[in-house]
């Protein structure tokens, strides 16, 4: 890892990717209009970036769509198109300091976790799908010896993803990555917010040697661009991870174009349950600030509704108190800080108008609650707890998506799982308990699409990844998120003696 100075000399070195990238080209926006990508760490504008819409949609789905029906990435061997984006994981590794210096002055993320954690799972995420798309086999059905029934699995043809601001790359890795690997042409919309790091990722798709129209790449507004994509009528398939209220937008264009594969990964509001028996609660209150208050609580998985045993209340919130004000909040240049920005202003804004409001409500404001000014940025929010919390709260039923935890007490595992499920989302939870056998049994009763039990690792490649209720449809990530990309066809052949 670099130095502060170190980041902050190639910070002012960078170039700033700022068009379109259809056809394994460059191109300004159909209507050359732009919009200003600003960065949260000081307000300035890095570069203004094309605004496409619906044009640019319609350019860059017949790109795809041609490249499709070429055939030299959909039919071509799986061990070509492994070798290809084994060349492209290469290149994102040799260019990780400058992908994730893209995303830290883009949308705030501490560079400790853009190239500490976020490129390594970029890299990782495009290896593993390398790996594992020839490993993904088709079925011989069983019939009688006058039959050969063949169920294959074939790319689903044009995919849009659609990804947030709050991991930008690392969160487009697990969509275009298997979409790739089932030989699919990709258009990835990125946030507007956070658009950088994925026009530059898109040319090094075309340096790994990935065909021109395979992978595209349309920066724009989720109004336009992302709507023209959620409605055209010739894009296969929506992968869509964002907001629940966005989300049911992608199903409507659904339903009102071609009834194209729609799948979600949507909001969470998860639970993070604490049993008295727990031996190790400084295990478990280092668990519960890592999982609500990493990326400033900016991520879908954030443990924000924390549910501690009455017994051990008292106790347990003086190590959290303790452990939140100790976290250092400042530059995201800097490898020491643990929270940086907001991503902007207008989300500062939502979240400070959250913390109002469960003061309003009635909670207890039990640390931080402030907007902190660094250096010529107000985007700074201090890790915040609230007490005295009812389960039905705003505070407590909201995703906030900032670094604001609510605390609820409970008497016993009943009352626990009760208020865990009174929620609309139903995406991760977390159990810490000794009882193995509770902690079990709670698992499989909890409305949540991944569970941990003494443990805050929610996320690995390796696992599916997706939520219940309103947080979602569909996975991503494993052998499942491959699978998703692709129809599966069955073909019955008649076999004669002649």
């Amino acid at each position: 890892m670099k130095t502060y100075e170190e980041w902050k000399v190639l910070a002012k070195k960078i170039d700033f990717p700022n068009t379109a990238y259809i056809n394994g080209r460059k191109v300004d926006a159909f209507s050359g209009d732009t919009f200003d990508c600003i960065s949260p760490l000081d307000g300035r504008v890095l570069t203004k970036v094309a605004s496409c819409d619906k044009a640019d949609i319609d350019i860059a789905v017949k790109c795809a769509r041609d490249s499709f029906n070429r055939g030299d990435w959909s039919e071509a061997s799986p061990q070509h198109r492994k070798k290809i984006l084994l060349i492209f994981a290469d290149l994102i590794h040799e260019n990780a300091d400058e992908l994730a210096l893209l995303d830290t002055l883009d949308m705030g993320k501490p560079v400790k976790l853009s190239r500490g954690d976020d490129l390594p799972s970029v890299v990782n995420s495009v290896r593993w799908y390398a790996e594992s798309l020839d490993k993904v086999y088709g079925e011989v059905v069983p019939s009688d010896m006058s039959f050969l029934g063949l169920v294959l699995r074939q790319p689903i043809g044009v995919v849009g993803c659609i990804v947030p601001w709050n991991f930008p790359l690392d969160l487009a890795a697990l969509k275009f990555a298997p979409a790739l690997a089932a030989g699919n042409s990709i258009i990835l919309k990125p946030a507007e917010q956070s658009p950088l790091s994925a026009l530059k990722i898109a040319e090094l798709a075309s340096e790994a040697g990935i065909p021109d129209g395979i992978f595209n790449v349309i920066p724009g507004f989720g109004i336009t661009a992302g709507q023209a994509l959620g409605l055209h009528m010739d894009v296969n398939m929506i992968s869509f991870t964002g907001s629940t209220k966005i989300g049911k937008l992608f199903m409507k264009y659904s339903a009102d174009s071609n009834m194209k594969k729609v799948s979600l990964e949507c909001g969470g509001k998860s639970p993070n349950i604490v049993f008295a028996d727990v031996a190790d609660l400084d295990a478990a209150s280092d668990g519960s600030v890592g999982g609500m208050f990493y990326n400033g609580g900016q991520f879908c998985l954030a443990a924000s509704r924390l549910l501690v045993q009455q017994e051990i209340y008292d106790e347990f919130m003086e190590k959290i108190v303790e452990r939140v004000k100790n976290i250092k909040v400042g530059d995201p240049l800097d490898p020491e800080t643990e929270i940086g920005t907001m991503v902007d202003e207008t989300h500062t804004k939502r979240v400070m108008e959250f913390i109002q409001t469960g003061r309003q409500e009635g909670a207890e404001t039990i640390c931080g609650g402030d907007q902190i000014m660094i250096e010529e940025s107000t985007c700074y929010i201090a890790p915040t707890i609230f007490s005295g919390v009812d389960e039905n709260m705003e505070i407590a039923q909201e995703e906030i998506f900032g670094p604001v935890l609510t605390v609820i007490p409970f008497n016993n595992a009943d009352e626990a799982l009760r208020i865990a499920n009174n929620s609309i989302y139903g995406l991760s939870a977390s159990i810490w308990t000794d009882n193995l056998n509770l902690g079990q049994t709670l698992a499989r009763h909890i409305d949540a699409g991944t569970v941990t039990i003494n443990t805050m690792k929610k996320y690995d490649i390796s696992f599916p990844f997706g939520g219940l209720k309103q947080s979602g449809i569909g996975r991503d990530c494993s052998l499942h998120g491959l699978k998703k990309y692709t129809e599966l066809k069955t073909v019955n052949m008649a076999i004669t003696n002649s």
